[in-house]
């Protein structure tokens, strides 16, 4: 009886038979594949071997060749590792799957020498770690992903807010070239380094070019009135004044960059005192009353307004000292300074027309006839003019991170007329300055413009690292590889700005054929990224470049929009903080500049220690959990 037991096959042992002979036969057809797809790229590695980055991506493109589905659910089914997390070293996550399988299935089973192409589960991980301390240091106390902040024009001189950014946890700074100057750079920079030493911390900077970035082109101005507004009570109850503030050097930085500033003359400037009162008719043929509250500067006065008021650009001030009516006659007559009118409103809804034109033409709003026909659609320019000609009827284009989207109708000789078909029930304010993307439409432009080639010149002597806006292709990593080598910055290291659906469909190609001669970091641009995609393929496609940038052992930036309420606005917003702890699987999470800034750092960091202990990666870590 017992003889008989022995001798019946073990149904388990068949099936563990079965799946070892499915995952050896996957693993050579990996190894033929990634073998066949990195020849392509042998001219790249100077060394002439690939690295081991290099060859476990191939590994892990193989692999994700296959629909593994089926696979996993029968390992899971027998407990065993279901591949789930092997993007760090395939091969190795592979030989250990098919050690254990002969150990279960073959009990005269002797391990071998490990093969060539296998170096260690836990090396993939250590190289991810080693080249991101390369690109942005050693990582502090808060966890393993650092915080990279986009600077605004203040930290140029604000010292204050630069040494408070590395205090509460900046590890990386971002200068955005599409804004601001050379000196306001410097300035930047020379608060970072004096903060460096100061506060204790080191702070990587990375330049950003501004690449071909279009946007929407000026808008006409209004009329040159400012409109100074009061608080009003839900009853109409005044219960606050308007403020603006009076310069005596309109060139200046401002004290209050918040408010609206005019220029005044010196004479008059001179003459203010906290108390004093400017009367002058507003456009509305009302009279009203400037009170000076106090100085902001040596060049800057605080004036309030206790009524509604139009101001005119170029009126007649009349000068009533402290203790005067604004009503006592006064020799003291002066002109305030010109100003320009603020832009029109241009407001466009579902369906209507806009019109799309060069950028040298102003924007401005539908014009209608007496009946409310339309003589003129809604028009706003494009900054790239010879984008215009190359759109075809059909394409989408989106306006202002996705706000507002529109498919061409026509190509005219006025421009592109689009008919909008996303926008809210308000309509959709148009302003200049706001990203336009074409999804659809290849305009063959270099990697680099003008500007970028002349602010590379400042990038590679001040700057750690350069991001490359707009980068599609592996050609043009070639190209901005051979600009760094004629300014003798060949090891300046590369953070890829992965924006548009192009560019990740050639993100494999761009990896492969440059870890292979410099340090290279990915940014997950996710404004530009979102228009491109759209929100919902987004959400797949952010993971999907996290896992390939572990393959290759890449350092990741999750960047867009991270607590951007709290950095704006001060405001807490519960999904923002789901979207935080995600980004935490990243090496590098960006905020953007905003007046709570040092808030949003804070809660970053907070939310980035806590998930750090119950998760690595795609990897869980079992905490003890305290309930």
């Amino acid at each position: 009886m017992a003889a008989t037991k022995k001798n019946t096959p073990d149904p388990c042992e068949d099936v563990l038979k079965q799946i070892l002979a499915e995952v050896v036969e996957l693993r050579q057809k990996i190894e033929i594949n990634a073998n066949q797809r990195l020849q392509k790229y042998q001219g790249y590695y100077h060394s002439g071997c690939f690295s081991k980055s290099a060859c476990n991506l191939a590994h892990y493109l193989a692999m994700r060749q296959f629909d593994l589905r089926h696979l996993q659910d029968r390992l899971a089914q027998v407990g065993l590792s279901s591949l789930g997390r092997a993007e760090a070293s395939v091969l190795s996550t592979l030989d250990s799957l098919i050690d254990i399988l002969k150990r279960a299935t073959d009990k005269h089973y002797l391990p071998g020498e490990k093969k060539s192409g296998e170096y260690g589960f836990n090396q993939g991980q250590q190289l991810l770690e080693q080249h991101t301390i390369e690109l942005f240091g050693l990582f502090h106390e808060h966890g393993r992903a650092h915080v990279m902040v986009t600077l605004s024009t203040e930290a140029s001189w604000d010292y204050t807010l630069v040494s408070s950014l590395l205090e509460k946890g900046m590890t990386c700074a971002r200068i955005n070239c599409a804004h601001d100057d050379p000196v306001i750079w410097q300035g930047m920079i020379t608060n970072i380094r004096r903060a460096e030493t100061e506060v204790g911390r080191p702070c990587r900077i990375l330049m950003d070019l501004a690449g071909h970035k279009v946007r929407t082109g000026s808008i006409a101005p209004g009329p040159s009135i400012h409109h100074i507004r009061v608080q009003k009570d839900r009853t109409g109850k005044i219960v606050a004044p308007g403020y603006l503030v009076l310069t005596a050097d309109s060139e200046s930085p401002s004290a209050d960059s918040s408010l609206f500033r005019v220029s005044i003359p010196k004479p008059l400037h001179k003459k203010l005192a906290p108390g004093a009162h400017l009367s002058f008719i507003d456009n509305q043929n009302k009279q009203r009353c400037l009170k000076v509250e106090k100085a902001l500067s040596d060049t800057d006065w605080l004036v309030s307004c206790e009524r509604t008021a139009y101001l005119v650009s170029g009126c007649t001030l009349v000068l009533a000292k402290a203790g005067q009516t604004h009503n006592r006659k006064s020799v003291d007559k002066f002109t305030l300074g010109q100003f320009a009118g603020e832009p029109l409103d241009i407001r466009v809804f579902k369906n209507q027309s806009l019109l799309l034109t060069t950028g040298d033409i102003d924007g401005k709003p539908a014009e209608y006839d007496d009946s409310g026909s339309l003589i003129h659609p809604a028009q706003i320019g494009c900054t790239l003019s010879s984008a215009i000609e190359k759109l075809e009827i059909g394409q989408p284009v989106w306006i202002d991170d996705g706000k507002l989207g529109a498919i061409v109708e026509a190509v005219t000789e006025q421009g592109a007329l689009l008919r909008v078909t996303v926008a809210k029930a308000g309509g959709v304010r148009i302003q200049s300055d706001k990203g336009i993307n074409f999804p659809e439409a290849e305009f063959n432009l270099p990697p680099l413009t003008q500007k970028d080639l002349a602010d590379l010149d400042f990038v590679c002597v001040h700057a750690d690292l350069v991001g490359f806006s707009f980068v599609e292709t592996l050609a043009d990593m070639e190209y901005l590889i051979s600009e760094l080598a004629k300014r003798n910055a060949s090891k300046l290291p590369i953070i890829a700005k992965i924006e548009t659906n192009r560019a990740v469909k050639n993100l494999p190609d761009i990896i492969l054929g440059t870890i292979g001669r410099r340090n290279l970091g990915i940014m997950i641009a996710r404004g530009d990224l979102a228009v491109e995609l759209g929100s919902a393929r987004l959400a797949e496609i952010q993971e999907e470049l996290l896992w390939l940038c572990e393959a290759a052992h890449v350092p990741v930036i999750w960047a867009t929009q991270v607590l951007e309420s709290i950095a704006k606005k001060g405001i807490r917003s519960r999904p923002e903080f789901t979207d935080a702890a995600m980004a935490g699987r990243a090496e590098c999470v960006m905020l953007n500049k905003g007046p709570y800034i040092l808030d949003a750092i804070e809660a970053l960091v907070n939310v980035m220690v806590r998930m750090h202990e119950h998760q690595r990666k795609k990897f869980s870590r079992l905490r003890a959990l305290h309930w």
